[in-house]
């Protein structure tokens, strides 16, 4: 997206860093998150031509520990506008002399903010209204030229600005929905301190897509990994609009799908787009790869490996193949990193990011790792996918194995299979699929003792999950009606052989992930 206009965002290992690129992306500006030393590392990102402003986010290092993140001075002096939230503004302050403490009064939630100088970043705003907190530092001297435009009853200086030197910086969270005037303070740095213009749209990435891909193959051709969820499948469209029959489509049967997979692919990409569609059959393979694995990082990496060996292996037989094609998304690809090496710890290792060899002889295309999972959907609309597909629930790379916690064998995929599958059935009669992010079964690892036909069981656990959420960065638990979650368990108990007691997850991320592993 080399022609548009960017926002770059400093993720110094905030939980809420992937908020502040929602919420930018929302006001029609594109924007990318970066780790500090990227900033050094790829000059581009400071180029003001395509630059219009920086981010420093927060984060939970304290700015005058040894080594705590810093950026480089030099950044602050380019005359692009920065903005620097909660450690973002204590990084600021430190660097250019002001003085940065320990809070007397740590301040974490609602926090009436009260603003002084209605300017600027506060265009438009309240003189009073909530903002959200969550800090155990403060700015208790702000640096030369900066004047104090807002406070809270615990923080003095709880909002700052240079004007000059186009440097804002705030201690509070806007992009968290609790701050109520958080939409029109990021507008305010937008639109008025950045001059963005707001005219990034899912059209414009598409056809910016199409004219991407087409410089970056060529002539060659490109394998794409189908599985059939959302992401592999827009990806799949998007590069047959861009390179037609240079594509060609793997389907693995690994034997870690959902029920009907299979059939459902076939119909929607062979018959309904006509792409070249090769359906390989690696179950044994794969089963064979995770025998014995329960670490779920190792089932991740290991089914990872193998997907690309089926890739190369296939590949080999075509001429002329020289990439492999991904549905990797902005969330994959946020989760499978630290951001500093430091405080924002891997969560989890998504197979299409770091589950990927050493080594691979195909190069790697991914045309989706800038978008999150609603602008893939609206991304899928306009390239006319049908419904069934782009509101289909997301479904892990490593499929069923993740949500058998535990050693994957035959037996237990079917058990969690079967389930998965009754959820899926009461959700869609219920008339409840759409409003939910997704509603599986996960397969505990152990047994529990029960009466069935009065006679002593012991037999597996199914824990059921459904949450909502707009982005899968955050998640809430699901109330489901009770009579729903009956229905459920009565047929999963009664219809799956193996199992004899289902639990519902009440859980919301963060603390837990969606999935289980």
């Amino acid at each position: 997206m080399d022609r548009h206009e960017a926002i770059v965002i400093v993720d110094y290992g905030s939980q809420y860093t992937q908020l502040i690129a929602r919420r930018i992306r929302e006001q029609r500006v594109f924007c990318t998150i970066v780790a500090p030393q990227d900033l050094s590392l790829r000059p581009e990102l400071l180029d003001p031509s395509h630059t219009k402003g920086l981010i420093f986010s927060g984060g939970p290092a304290s700015v005058y520990q040894p080594h705590a993140p810093l950026p480089d001075r030099r950044q602050l002096e380019l005359g692009i506008p920065v903005l620097g939230i909660c450690y973002g503004m204590q990084a600021i302050a430190k660097l250019l002399g002001g003085r940065v403490e320990a809070s007397g009064t740590r301040e974490y939630g609602r926090t009436v903010l009260t603003v002084t100088e209605p300017n600027g970043l506060f265009h438009d705003v309240k003189p009073r209204f909530t903002s959200w907190m969550s800090h155990g530092d403060s700015v208790k001297e702000p640096p030369a030229g900066f004047r104090v435009l807002a406070h809270t009853d615990n923080t003095p200086v709880a909002a700052i600005a240079d004007p000059e030197r186009h440097l804002y910086a705030l201690q509070f969270h806007p992009e968290v929905a609790h701050t109520e005037e958080g939409e029109k303070i990021l507008r305010n740095f937008l639109f008025r301190i950045c001059g963005c213009r707001g005219d990034w749209t899912i059209q414009s990435f598409l056809e910016e897509a199409v004219a991407t891909i087409c410089r970056q193959v060529g002539k060659a051709r490109v394998i794409l990994g189908l599985s059939g969820g959302v992401d592999s499948s827009v990806a799949a469209v998007l590069l047959h609009r861009a390179i037609g029959r240079q594509l060609s489509c793997l389907f693995v049967d690994n034997g870690l799908l959902r029920r009907g997979e299979r059939a459902q692919v076939d119909q929607t990409f062979r018959q309904h787009f006509h792409m070249d569609v090769r359906t390989v059959d690696a179950a044994d393979q794969f089963l064979a790869r995770l025998r014995g694995v329960e670490d779920p990082e190792e089932k991740r990496k290991r089914i990872g490996e193998a997907f690309v060996r089926v890739f190369e292996a296939e590949a080999g037989a075509m001429p002329d193949v020289e990439f492999l094609a991904q549905g990797t998304l902005y969330p994959d690809v946020i989760e499978s990193r630290s951001a500093w090496g430091g405080p924002s710890a891997t969560i989890k290792t998504h197979h299409n990011v770091g589950g990927l060899p050493k080594g691979m002889r195909l190069k790697l295309i991914e045309p989706l790792r800038d978008l999150f999972k609603d602008e893939v959907r609206e991304l899928g609309k306009i390239l006319g996918l049908p419904d069934e597909i782009l509101f289909r629930h997301p479904f892990p790379g490593p499929g069923l194995a993740v949500r058998i916690l535990g050693e994957v064998t035959p037996e237990r995929l079917e058990m969690v299979r079967e389930a998965d599958a009754r959820i899926v059935e009461e959700v869609q009669r219920a008339g409840l699929y759409q409003s939910l992010w997704q509603a599986f079964a996960v397969l505990l690892p152990v047994k529990t003792v029960g009466v069935m036909g009065d006679e002593r069981t012991y037999e597996h656990a199914v824990a059921v999950r459904a949450v909502t959420s707009q982005d899968a960065m955050t998640a809430d638990w699901a109330k489901l009606p009770p009579e729903l979650l009956e229905r459920m368990a009565s047929r999963i108990i009664s219809e799956v052989r193996g199992v004899n007691r289902v639990v519902y997850d009440i859980s919301s991320k963060p603390p837990a992930t969606i999935e289980w592993e």
